[in-house]
């Protein structure tokens, strides 16, 4: 069984920054994706960046030069660094992963999600 364990969220001031972890186990799939969504009240969830097996990256505009996501094979981590952070970064942040090589925002690619890590940006 695939289980996805975030960890790492908090307050943080805005222009600060924050290191998302996704610790993802029991994946089998040579080829697989495993994405960061974030979904802020009352918002729909979005797709902030996504990784591929082959090290592929992917980024959503509103992060594109300072997010960072990055993983460590050995262990099936996968990293979110969040730099610069903003008050709209405020969201309950999922990470996701799915049987694909290719990054996708398509949420039906994803089989397995976690249970999420807020992250809150003051102002």
């Amino acid at each position: 069984q695939v289980q996805l364990v975030e960890s790492g969220g908090g307050l943080v001031q805005t222009g600060g920054s924050l290191r998302l972890s996704c610790a993802a186990s029991g994946i089998t799939s040579g080829n697989y994706i495993i994405g960061w969504f974030r979904q802020a009240p009352g918002k729909e969830r979005e797709g902030v960046s996504c990784i591929s097996s082959d090290g592929s990256t992917d980024y959503g505009d509103s992060v594109k030069g300072r997010f960072t996501i990055s993983k460590v094979n050995a262990k099936n981590t996968v990293f979110l660094e969040m730099n610069n952070l903003k008050p709209e970064d405020t969201a309950l942040y999922y990470c996701a992963t799915g049987p694909w090589l290719i990054c996708t925002w398509y949420e039906g690619h994803y089989d397995y999600w976690g249970q999420g890590t807020q992250v809150t940006v003051s102002s």
